[in-house]
């Protein structure tokens, strides 16, 4: 039972960090646009942290200096913080406005800019971190 807590306490707090880091760039971004660059940073952002994230998992040898087993990072930074920080039901709610207000294009480039550029993020950040520790 107290792994399931410590657990919840992890997801907690990378969720609280999460959700004030992408309310403060959405309010950073969105003074006096109507395209949604804040949830889109975000969204973004938070694929390349999740890339990083995954990488730094993946390698749990650099797990064993800090106390913390690798599911507790996960937890904590990509359950937790990148997905407060990662907005896809914003997403949702802000392409259904612009196709309201009849803006295809920019609906379009929105949806495509989010899902290939999210995982050109993800991958990018995945790399850079293999990279720089030297893992082929």
């Amino acid at each position: 039972m107290k792994v399931i807590a410590l657990s919840y306490l992890f997801v907690g707090a990378g969720g609280a960090l999460g959700a004030m880091a992408r309310f403060a760039l959405n309010v950073a971004l969105q003074r006096g646009v109507s395209f949604p660059w804040g949830t889109l940073s975000a969204n973004l952002i938070g694929c390349l942290l999740m890339g990083v994230v995954a990488q730094v998992v993946a390698s749990s040898s650099w797990f064993n200096s800090t106390g913390l087993i690798p599911d507790q990072y996960r937890l904590l930074f990509a359950v937790g913080f990148c997905g407060s920080f990662t907005t896809l039901s914003a997403l949702v709610m802000e392409l259904h406005t612009m196709l309201q207000r009849g803006e295809l294009l920019a609906s379009f480039a929105y949806v495509a800019v989010s899902i290939v550029g999210g995982y050109a993020c993800f991958y990018t950040g995945f790399t850079l971190l293999r990279l720089l520790r030297g893992v082929a």
